[in-house]
């Protein structure tokens, strides 16, 4: 009996690597440590709470408000967001107050007092014991150049930053006295300077509360431990007590969005319990590469949803080859209290036997269920459902505690998760797995293109390719890529193209199966060629062999790879209750493993189940509570009973929403959500219906729905749009707004794309306006989606948009649903 993936292409010759787990060996409790990004949060909003509250994020890396380095993610405006999702603490990168790169060096009395109105306006914040300041940013590289070999230059060079530092932390203790401060902060880890660094700091009492340093070649992969063990060393050499440790930033820009590459830094920074935020390459707010536009999940998201899910203790893993670069590594919990131990694995190719040891037959019984799940890469900017569950297996727990689960085909950019639970009585059903297989571009009949490698070990801060290769310079009328591909029946197959599109506006190919006549396939804007999305199409295919050809449209895109997946019916996901965020003290029964769920989550009076649930667009979803008795859901501000197996129909916003159980007392196996966003019964209005005023007017737009948009909206107090909504009845809404704009500063910084976001102050009826943060589209062509909870009154309403102090956003035309549709 085992948990078994589908196979995937041919079997490996070689024996499947082992990674052993010890249930019995603990590393101390979880501390999700290594779930932080730098400028991950851009505005107040973006991302959206949705997106940031699940993580659990324990710190984050912005600059001081007002700094010059970036044109947002200023510390104090997004910690708003970032606290009332809870967050943890706030690093305020204090030199980024500076506007170039590196930081122009106009010595230290021209930094003091820019550090006198930093440290002031952080200390007179309601949360100022959250923020900790961070006054130097590579000192090696950037002022000081503590890097050099020569010794006596080090020193010289040495004695000026220690002195700096002096200077600067008494400054900020005299205005703030209990401040935490964090250094040196250099760009890579360096003995010698850390041995002076604590022996200086210990001596002039000027030691940081937090020990910074940057990780950010792959080798750190390999030599993390070694720098970690080191540092120790050298804290007990200075006869200090253990620091906490940031490292504040980490990865390659070709680890960032990619779940099996995580899985590698992530596994070594929780092990030895050491706090981290991923680097910050390309784009502010969107968590490193891991929120698509702002609301919506790609593979990598859900890989730290996973990692924010761990709860007890951390135990050991050996992996097949530890402190190896891009190799199988991963991570264990097990949380007594709960009865479950979960492993997060991932970063290899092909088969691989997961060995848990020492499984308490006093805390699961005989048998336990093993639940495997997949985490796969859809790119950084493209959306990824909620992973599918590959295997639900009942499995014996041998005479000596062990119990072995096989993982086949797997693949090296995905992350795994395995859920073990007590077995109870039954049987688990088996999930159901449709047929998929996957194509890279580089392996098919090419064109009028060029084969482009990306993303290696030696070219680290590529951006990350399926197989570390795509296809680009499509850009002739001939250019095209023909994709042979075989599946097993007739019927209707999902087709995901991961794809990259500079062009600066929605770009076209065509599609055509067997030569046949072609379709249109449209990619919306992308940062850049090799900053990967995801299109989904659907197409019918006879069982057998095909030739699918994606041939130069209007514009050129590159290709990365495509996967075809069988449609076996309409979208539907088991969420299950045990797996859920808690709050009170809800218990868990496992006295039954029959169905979806490993067991039931039961709920009594005070008690929370909050469930991420994923929807592919906006629009109407059947939602279904698979438990014992009545609860009650809490979605958008709105709270419905939901009976059991009886079906609601609920509005759902395209990424992740947030939904609320609470019970007088239920025990829960799982919400089940299906369907493909039905707009049904939804309102509609284009933007030509609004009432315009003080400049804002009609704009033509190719790419509009009805050919015009709302533009030179706002920057002023008269210059609104006002729809007349007409609701069938009151109550909560959807308020779905379908927007463009494509504002950017550019900062002169070497690698960031500094997009900025647009707000709009949005009114219904006579109400309190609403500021929403819209996030730049990549292009003024492109139209997403942003969805606002408002509460409308049955008959006539007018919804007012309008910016007195700034432009608004351009407006295309706005849908409202009923939340309880």
């Amino acid at each position: 009996m085992a948990g078994t993936l589908p196979a995937a292409g041919p079997a490996a010759a070689a024996d499947p690597q082992r990674l052993t787990v010890d249930l019995s060996a603990p590393e101390g409790p979880v501390t999700l440590g290594a779930n932080g990004a730098l400028y991950g949060l851009s505005d107040d909003g973006v991302p959206s709470d949705a997106a940031l509250e699940p993580l659990k994020i324990t710190s984050i890396s912005q600059k001081p408000e007002g700094g010059a380095q970036h044109p947002n993610g200023d510390a104090l405006t997004v910690s708003k967001s970032f606290f009332r999702n809870g967050g943890g603490e706030i690093n305020v990168m204090m030199q980024d107050i500076y506007a170039k790169w590196p930081y122009e060096d106009l010595g230290i009395d021209d930094y003091l007092p820019k550090v006198d109105k930093i440290v002031k306006e952080v200390a007179a914040d309601p949360n100022s014991d959250r923020f900790v300041y961070v006054p130097f940013n590579e000192p090696d590289q950037i002022w000081y150049h503590l890097g050099v070999s020569d010794q006596a230059t080090y020193e010289k060079n040495r004695d000026r930053f220690f002195q700096d530092w002096k200077t600067v932390y008494h400054r900020i203790r005299a205005i703030d006295p209990d401040a935490r401060i964090a250094g040196p902060n250099e760009s890579a880890y360096h003995t010698r300077l850390l041995r002076d660094f604590l022996a200086f700091a210990k001596r002039e009492n000027v030691l940081p509360q937090i020990m910074t340093w940057h990780e950010l070649g792959s080798g750190s992969l390999r030599d993390f431990q070694a720098h970690y063990d080191n540092y120790r060393a050298l804290e007990r050499e200075a006869g200090i007590a253990p620091l906490k440790i940031n490292i504040d930033e980490y990865a390659n820009r070709r680890d960032l969005s990619v779940p099996g590459q995580l899985v590698q830094w992530v596994s070594m920074f929780e092990r030895n319990k050491v706090y981290a935020n991923a680097a910050y390459w390309d784009a502010a707010g969107n968590l490193s590469g891991h929120v698509v536009r702002s609301n919506i999940p790609n593979g990598g998201w859900w890989f730290f949803r996973w990692y924010a899910g761990l709860t007890g203790d951390t135990v050991k893993v050996t992996p097949p080859q530890p402190h190896t670069i891009d190799t199988l590594q991963g991570l264990a919990s097990v949380d007594r209290s709960r009865r479950q131990a979960q492993v997060l694995l991932g970063g290899a190719d092909g088969d691989s036997d997961v060995v848990v040891r020492n499984v308490s037959r006093s805390l699961f019984g005989r048998t336990v269920t093993a639940t495997v799940a997949e985490a796969a890469w859809s790119g950084y900017e493209g959306q990824h459902a909620a992973p599918r569950v590959l295997a639900r297996t009942k499995l014996t727990v041998a005479a000596d505690g062990t119990v072995t689960v096989p993982l086949r085909g797997m693949h090296k950019m995905s992350a795994y998760r395995i859920v073990l639970t007590p077995g109870g009585s039954g049987t688990p059903a088996a999930p159901a797995v449709p047929w998929s297989a996957s194509y890279e571009a580089e392996d098919a009949a090419i064109t009028g293109g060029r084969v482009y490698t990306q993303g290696t070990v030696s070219n680290a801060n590529g951006y990350a390719a399926s197989g570390t290769k795509d296809v680009g310079s499509l850009n002739t009328p001939t250019s095209k890529v023909d994709f042979t591909v075989t599946v097993p029946k007739s019927g209707t197959y999902d087709l995901a193209i991961l794809y990259g599109n500079q062009s600066g506006a929605p770009a076209t190919q065509k599609l055509s199966i067997d030569g046949g006549e072609p379709v249109t396939v449209t990619y919306p804007s992308t940062e850049n060629w090799t900053y990967r999305a995801k299109q989904d199409v659907t197409v019918r295919l006879p069982a057998g062999t095909h030739v699918l050809t994606l041939a130069k449209g209007d514009a050129e895109v590159t290709l990365d790879r495509i996967d075809l997946t069988a449609r076996t019916g309409e979208p539907s996901t088991s969420y299950e209750a045990t797996l859920a965020d808690i709050s009170g003290r809800p218990s868990y029964d496992y006295s039954s493993s029959t169905g979806a769920g490993t067991g039931a989550l039961v709920l009594r009076g005070g008690d929370q189940a909050v469930f991420d649930v994923y929807a592919p667009r906006d629009g109407y979803y059947t939602v279904v509570s698979r438990g014992s008795a009545a609860v009650r859901l809490a979605l958008h501000g709105e709270t419905v009973t939901a009976a059991p197996g009886r079906p609601l129909r609920l509005y759902l916003v395209a990424g992740n929403n947030r939904v609320a159980m609470t019970a007088g007392h239920a025990a829960v196996r799982s919400l089940d959500v299906s369907g493909g966003g039905s707009t049904a019964g939804t309102l509609s209005y284009e933007g030509a219906s609004a009432t315009l005023a003080g400049g804002a007017r009609l704009v033509e737009s190719a790419y509009a729905s009805a050919g015009s948009h709302i533009g030179w909206l706002g920057n002023s107090a008269d210059s609104t749009a006002e729809f007349t909504v007409n609701a069938p009845r009151s109550g909560r809404y959807l308020l779905v707004v379908h927007y463009a704009h494509n504002d950017r500063r550019d900062n002169g910084h070497a690698y960031n794309t500094d997009i900025m976001s647009r707000t709009a102050d949005i009114t219904v009826g006579s109400g309190t306006a609403r500021k929403v943060t819209f996030k730049n589209t990549w292009s003024w062509d492109d139209y997403w989606t942003l969805g606002v909870p408002v509460d409308l009154k049955e008959g006539s309403n007018k919804v007012t948009f309008g910016n007195a102090t700034a432009w608004a956003p351009d407006i295309d035309r706005i849908e409202l649903g009923r939340v309880v549709g």
